[in-house]
């Protein structure tokens, strides 16, 4: 079991390095798989010492029932958040919002580009569907997220006027709340392009600020940040459901 840990503790650590030389991560969220390190580390030696034994029962008990809820609630949530992984939308929608993410000196970041890329192929199949590019201006951002998005589907050729920019926003609520308000009352069927691991907590979201129907429509978010992605994605929605912003079903 020794063993184990360590071995847990290297992976988390050699990951975290991963993260950060790539210079690619929007968030110092990374830094929890350092606590990891430091986490499995120390459980490894407290059992390779005999130190674990030594503890109370009590308090060994509350520790296991602690780690089983843990990996139960975290069981659950990558459920939910791999039922809605592959979401395809559906054709012909009237209204996209696309979620946007961190906007870099040099042009969108890896996951904007993609979920860019993913909003490009569907106005191209779709030519009627209007589009609003939601996201505001980080203090770490040249510009807006809907303006970065913006200038970017137009330089791939989409007509500017099948865009709608919302450019207040600061987190993912904002992004619908704000967009629901330019968005026809009647229109109640969105589809909402965002990250593959983010499609879940956004159509909760989207339920909760007024749309009735939305669709989720996945982007892809490549490989290497995906651990990263969905362990901070987990932590999210249960943010999001203390603050009532989501209901599970």
């Amino acid at each position: 079991m020794a063993m184990l840990c360590y071995v847990l503790a290297a992976l988390c650590l050699v990951y975290c390095v991963g993260v950060v030389a790539t210079k690619a991560a929007g968030t110092k969220f990374y830094l929890i798989w350092l606590a990891g390190t430091a986490l499995f580390g120390l459980f490894g030696f407290f059992i390779q010492k005999g130190l674990w034994m030594r503890l109370p029962i009590g308090l060994r008990a509350g520790i296991g029932v602690l780690a089983g809820v843990g990996i139960a609630c975290l069981c659950g949530l990558l459920i939910l958040i791999g039922s809605t992984f592959s979401a395809k939308g559906e054709q012909q929608l009237s209204y996209l919002i696309v979620l946007g993410a961190q906007m870099k000196p040099n042009g969108p970041s890896v996951v904007l580009e993609k979920r860019l890329r993913r909003a490009y192929t569907y106005l191209t199949e779709n030519p009627e569907t209007l589009c609003v590019l939601s996201g505001g201006q980080g203090s770490n951002e040249p510009v807006s997220e809907a303006q970065g998005m913006y200038e970017d589907l137009v330089k791939k050729g989409i007509d500017p006027k099948r865009l709608i920019l919302e450019d207040q926003s600061t987190n993912t609520v904002e992004n619908l709340r704000f967009s629901r308000k330019l968005i026809p009352q009647e229109v109640q069927k969105v589809g909402i392009v965002t990250s593959n691991f983010h499609v879940y907590r956004s159509l909760r979201l989207a339920k909760q600020q007024g749309f009735l129907d939305p669709v989720g429509i996945s982007a892809d978010s490549g490989v290497y940040f995906l651990p990263n992605n969905v362990l901070r994605e987990c932590f999210g929605i249960v943010k999001d459901r203390l603050y009532g912003n989501l209901k599970f079903f």
